[in-house]
């Protein structure tokens, strides 16, 4: 497994402030239930079939077919830390489940999930228009070897009613540091909310806004096409990203003293702290990446996605090489922040 996921090196269009965009794809077999109901001897005969089709497509897409129960706890919780699979994917049991990634961690289709198959492309910046047209090509790719359950007046058939119709998701990820300082971020949301835009944490749903990173999303996939749906989530991100640039402005101009002290403390915390958990990384590191992003900090090299996953506990154990306790995690993850910036900085 590849220490870092190409989407996460903060290229393309609003990188700064869109870490990452993405377009998910719900699937499911025609004449096989939804996958909380299958059998052990149907659920093993979908998994060959899936895993057939990948293989067949393996050349030209270069991905990687894994069972799910062939992982380690560490590296499914390290996938989840990438954003390649669901938090509720890991959940046990996992047989039956498997994922399919590619060589650049772009791409990646998690089999047996909610839906039978549930296909994601992850870009870096702004990039959803760019982000579909890969969905859609390995989608129909896909279709021309595996039978869809699909209804000519409802459109994709899925276990959730709120996925029903075009069966997509796209979202982006946000960081919106000074949005959040400024107080407009809940103004923000409820927007988005009354224009059927969901706001979720940092791994989706049910997950928490650590760090000021936000996903936005549709919330339905039924009533436009998918290019509809792209282009109204595209354009609201500029609106967000602008909006989150006005409130840079601000803070450096009205509040410039306060911003300054705010993230030279939080740099100092993260290159001489011994101790740090991974939610007081990730909130100080949002502060530095603000302040790096408006001149206030030297840059690093690593990106900002990348030291935030340095951070995450399966990440870390995974370096490891073994289990960590709570308190060794905070003990190493303060070791290597403190020890890579210093580094990165005076190698700049």
């Amino acid at each position: 497994m590849e220490p870092f996921s190409a989407w996460m090196q903060a290229k393309g269009p609003d990188a700064d402030i869109v870490l990452s965009s993405r377009i998910r794809l719900a699937r499911n077999l025609k004449d096989m239930v939804f996958p909380n109901r299958l059998t052990d001897d149907v659920a093993e005969k979908m998994l060959h079939q899936v895993e057939q089709a990948v293989n067949d497509l393996s050349r030209t897409w270069q991905m990687h077919f894994e069972r799910l129960d062939h992982l380690s706890p560490i590296d499914r919780q390290v996938l989840v830390e990438k954003h390649l699979i669901s938090p509720a994917f890991i959940e046990e049991p996992v047989k039956y489940r498997a994922i399919a990634i590619d060589e650049r961690e772009s791409i990646s289709i998690m089999v047996n999930e909610e839906d039978h198959l549930r296909i994601q492309i992850l870009l870096s910046g702004l990039q959803l228009e760019e982000a579909w047209t890969v969905a859609n090509q390995l989608d129909d790719a896909l279709e021309r070897r595996l039978d869809y359950a699909y209804d000519s007046h409802s459109g994709y058939l899925t276990a959730c009613p709120t996925n029903i119709g075009t069966a997509m998701r796209a979202s982006v990820m946000v960081h919106l540091p000074a949005l959040v300082l400024t107080r407009q971020a809940s103004q923000v949301f409820t927007t988005l909310a009354q224009i059927g835009m969901v706001v979720r944490g940092l791994y989706g749903e049910g997950s928490d806004a650590i760090g000021n990173i936000f996903q936005i999303s549709n919330q339905v996939s039924l009533g436009l096409s998918e290019e509809e749906f792209i282009h109204n989530l595209a354009t609201v991100t500029q609106q967000i990203v602008g909006r989150e640039r006005h409130a840079r402005q601000y803070l450096q101009h009205n509040a410039g003293v306060m911003l300054a002290d705010r993230v030279e403390r939080a740099w100092g915390l993260l290159t001489h702290a011994h101790i740090m958990t991974s939610e007081e990384a990730l909130r100080l590191l949002s502060e530095v990446k603000l302040g790096q992003d408006l001149g206030l900090l030297p840059k690093t090299k690593s990106t900002f996605t990348q030291l935030t996953l340095f951070t995450r506990p399966g990440f870390l154990q995974s370096q490891a090489g073994h289990e960590l306790n709570a308190q060794e995690r905070d003990q190493i993850r303060a070791q290597f922040l403190r020890e890579r910036l210093r580094e990165e900085v005076q190698s700049v």
